[in-house]
């Protein structure tokens, strides 16, 4: 198992008092969220709040005024820029007071934050505002750091508070945020003016101090002296009881996981398409291969942002590292599953109330497994990525707590009282509509050329996570790196791919499925092409073409037809063919007869997917010469030969050929292939779509 490294070690200042100097009140504020931020340690990623009491000019009466800044719903402080505020009159969040009629209407309250909106700020404020809205300080800090987490979430946390903080930080019991717990924290501010913050247990911490640097500063101290308490007590201790398993190696690790991926995915889609995410981190295996796994799995999250993220707990899969039994855990998920389902089923009876959304999806979001670490799954890989950064917090949390206390998780009624919130649940109704091919995993093979590219592109565009292959590394590589900047990384990825070589296409889609948890669609389109007369075809040639076009794609497609029914999700796959496929042309018989094969493979996927949903269709493109790699090589001067005419006159050539008097551009092929696995198409398999600008001879009908 790679070497731990400790979670609880000294956070550094990063203050830096020339850059501060420089900054406006707001963008102190700005400077501090994004210091906190960028260290997991003191919180995670949308988790926690900061805050800061700024006097500004009303733009109604030009005088001076409060103005609360503080994190808008949904932001990150790490990431988050100025736009990322709400902005609030501090004397009408004042004036609020006067409107709270009990905890009863605590949710009442939520509605009359945006009548407090100043400068007509369009970011709407988080429930967390009143927080940070009557604390008497300017500057306020809310975090979850793992360190201060672990003595929140452990049974006597009042008393290790006091133990570590002395008289410096305060301690307030679990409630849900919201208007009260705003409330309560003022009295305990006012009431106790040495405290430089408070404890909120079984949630997080809370800091406040007149200026930004103070704050950020104090913020530091107290997760410092967390830690330092936590290690000190913790060194030379076996974590969770000790290991009851061992790693498998890293090999072996990935090898399970993109096994098991895919077969989960499928089996936990039925409401929502599921993306995953692996974790075989350090942290994750010392868990997972402790004897304490079990026990502190089951109880759940403490953390209100971990369980929104993780849902209440895990699904710990019984996998025996020991005995590799892999077989047998995959034949034994339905029942795991069924038995997953049905106790989040009873958990959401038992906890209901009138009012209650109704069940949302029964399926885990964290599994974990002995020996291999930690599979999370997700509407979309971010949000899968996330939930995994989450639970290794909750894991963090775990260990500190049960190693210097006992750990508690969340009641569960008030777990689901916060799962189940209807200000949740109508932040959830506001999220926009999923694009077209959101949860979608896409393998594009060629993924680097001018087709392959424009494809990815399209694909990306409309919500579908990309594996992107080609057998040219360094194109590979700069097409990567756009994609990535353009979209982020979580969307796309590359592995190199020879699609002739068996163990290489075998290897890409095992890769897809650890980044992604499988693929929906193959997009078939690596190419190359050579001309010459028959009678000069050598064997050499023929063989060059029918490996690739014919072969490869063979290769490619049966790796994705085994998948897809593994998945058991259905499937779009799509051949990049050529009207040559249709129509022969002179001098170019090895490329004509492997361009038909690929045709002909694809009416044979077609007839033998449609019983599992798995539909095969194929794109013939015509003289796309800009962009096209095919192009750039002795093909093109191949072909102006064998029309007698030099290579710049081709591309009118072509034009002009076309009924339609148009060229044909790799944008134009992507939409083509993007029709075939959109579910605009869901009813077609075994069809054949030109994009080639009207060419009578390659007419199908």
């Amino acid at each position: 198992m790679p070497a731990l490294e400790s979670p609880l070690r000294q956070i550094p200042n990063q203050w830096d008092d020339q850059k501060a100097a420089s900054l406006t009140e707001p963008e102190l504020l700005q400077y501090r969220s994004n210091l906190l931020g960028s260290d997991m340690r003191v919180t995670n990623y949308g988790g926690g709040n900061t805050s800061a009491k700024i006097a500004c000019t009303d733009p109604l009466s030009g005088q001076a005024t409060e103005v609360l800044w503080v994190k808008g719903s949904g932001g990150d402080i790490g990431s988050m820029d100025l736009a990322g505020f709400a902005t609030l009159y501090m004397d009408k969040l004042q004036a609020l007071k006067n409107l709270y009629q009990g905890e009863q209407h605590e949710d009442d309250m939520v509605a009359y934050l945006a009548h407090c909106t100043f400068n007509l700020n369009s970011r709407a404020a988080s429930i967390d505002t009143p927080l940070h809205a009557y604390v008497p300080y300017k500057h306020v800090d809310h975090l979850h750091p793992d360190a201060v987490i672990a003595i929140a979430a452990s049974k006597n946390s009042r008393e290790l508070t006091e133990t570590i903080y002395g008289a410096d930080i305060g301690w307030l019991s679990w409630r849900r945020p919201g208007f009260q717990l705003g409330l309560e924290l003022e009295k305990i501010a006012r009431e106790n003016p040495h405290l430089k913050g408070v404890v909120l247990e079984a949630h997080g911490l809370f800091t406040w101090a007149d200026s930004a640097r103070e704050c950020y500063e104090v913020s530091l101290e107290m997760i410092n002296r967390a830690q330092s308490w936590l290690d000190d007590r913790l060194q030379g201790r076996a974590s969770f009881g000790g290991a009851s398993h061992p790693s498998l190696s890293e090999i072996e690790r990935q090898r399970i996981a993109s096994q098991l991926m895919p077969i989960i995915r499928g089996k936990s889609s039925e409401k929502q398409r599921q993306i995953g995410h692996f974790n075989d981190s350090a942290e994750v295996l010392e868990f997972v291969n402790s004897a304490q796994l079990e026990p502190l799995a089951e109880l759940g999250t403490s953390c209100p942002d971990h369980f929104l993220r993780t849902k209440i707990k895990p699904l710990v899969l019984a996998y025996n590292p020991a005995q590799d039994n892999l077989d047998a855990v995959i034949e034994g998920l339905d029942n795991q599953l069924a038995d997953y389902r049905a106790d989040y089923a009873a958990y959401y009876e038992r906890c209901k109330h009138d009012n209650s959304p109704a069940l949302r999806d029964a399926n885990p979001v964290v599994y974990l497994i002995p020996g291999v670490g930690m599979l999370t799954f997700a509407k979309d890989k971010a949000t899968a990525r996330i939930a995994g950064e989450f639970y290794v917090n909750a894991i963090n949390v775990m260990r500190g707590a049960s190693g210097v206390s006992q750990y508690m998780g969340l009641p569960e009624q008030d777990a689901f009282d916060i799962e189940y919130w209807l200000l949740e649940e109508a932040k959830l109704q506001r999220m926009p509509k999923p694009k077209a091919l959101a949860g979608r995993v896409a393998l594009i093979t060629g993924g680097a050329g001018g087709i392959g590219r424009a494809t990815a592109q399209r694909m990306l565009n409309e919500g579908a996570c990309v594996m992107l292959t080609d057998i040219d590394q360094n194109s590979l590589n700069e097409t990567l790196e756009a994609f990535q900047q353009q979209y982020g990384a979580d969307q796309v990825d590359a592995v190199r791919m020879d699609v002739t070589d068996e163990q290489q296409v075998q290897q890409a889609f095992s890769s897809s499925c650890l980044r992604f948890g499988g693929v929906d669609i193959l997009v078939s389109n690596a190419g190359i092409a050579s001309s010459s007369p028959l009678d000069e075809t050598t064997l050499e040639n023929w063989n060059f073409n029918q490996n690739i076009l014919s072969t490869g794609y063979f290769l490619v497609s049966r790796e994705a037809f085994a998948l897809m029914k593994r998945q058991k999700m259905g499937g779009s796959i799509v051949f990049v063919a050529s009207k040559n496929g249709l129509v022969a042309s002179a001098n170019a018989a090895a490329y004509c007869t492997a361009k038909a094969a690929e045709i002909q493979l694809a009416r044979c996927v077609a007839l033998e997917g449609a019983p599992h949903g798995i539909r095969a269709n194929v794109v013939n493109p015509d003289a796309v010469l800009r962009g096209s790699k095919i192009w750039t090589g002795k093909w093109k001067e191949e072909r102006a030969s064998a029309y007698q005419m030099n290579t710049d006159e081709l591309e009118e050539h072509y034009r002009q050929r076309s009924l339609l008097k148009r060229n044909v551009f790799p944008e134009d092929i992507a939409e083509g292939v993007y029709f075939f696995v959109a579910d605009l198409s869901s009813k077609s398999t075994g069809n054949v779509l030109n994009v080639d600008a009207g060419h009578a001879p390659s007419f199908t009908r």
